[in-house]
């Protein structure tokens, strides 16, 4: 490990110290922030793959159930009665933190109104299936986009915090050790050699 290029005093060595104190501690930190923040990340994915399998399910029946509704029906009736939708669904996003990240988070406001915008009597109950699915399913892709893009967020921050540690566990760490033992070392042999010439110079003074 290359050392710094400082100059090998007492005064440097002292400044070294604290450096060495605050990247040690800095470590720890960032250390312990990414232990959590893997913990979260790994709680977030499981209910984003249980949500992704729920809504992959739920979507997958009402796309049957609306193939079947065609395949016993008029497809004009059917387009017909599925052509002006009778409820909205507003979305209002903002932002929340976890671990310090500002993830999004989603609202999703249901105007109410009748779920089903035809008669009865004009289609079959396997459109009622299709549109009965699709209205439950619609809040869960909004929440399965919200869960998604957290945990991409959080695998970013991370790996981010990942490479800080790493480039302070086997960078500046070391690095600072390795300089703090050379101006040790350097400051030792000066004073040895201090000690030296003063047992020279009292010889010479005693003869």
């Amino acid at each position: 490990m290359a050392i710094l290029n400082v100059n090998p005093t007492r005064m440097e060595m002292k400044r070294l110290q604290g450096r060495l104190k605050t990247a040690s501690r800095g470590h720890k930190l960032l250390k312990d922030k990414t232990d959590e923040m893997i913990r979260r990340f790994i709680a977030l994915a499981e209910e984003n793959k249980r949500l992704r399998e729920e809504t992959e399910q739920e979507l997958a029946a009402a796309l049957q159930s609306f193939a079947e509704a065609r395949a016993v029906t008029d497809s004009r009736v059917v387009e017909e009665a599925i052509l002006m939708p009778s409820r909205n669904v507003s979305i209002q996003t903002s932002s929340r933190k976890v671990m310090g990240i500002d993830v999004p988070s989603i609202t999703v406001s249901d105007s109410g109104g009748e779920m089903y915008p035809y008669s009865f009597l004009s289609v079959c109950e396997q459109l009622d299936d299709s549109v009965r699915g699709l209205n439950a399913v619609v809040v869960k892709l909004i929440k399965l986009a919200e869960t998604e893009k957290t945990c991409n967020m959080l695998a970013e921050e991370i790996e981010k915090n990942k490479r800080r540690v790493n480039a302070l566990e086997n960078i500046m760490i070391p690095q600072l050790t390795e300089t703090i033992k050379y101006i040790k070392m350097k400051l030792d042999e000066s004073e040895r050699s201090a000690t030296v010439r003063l047992m020279k110079v009292k010889d010479i003074i005693n003869v």
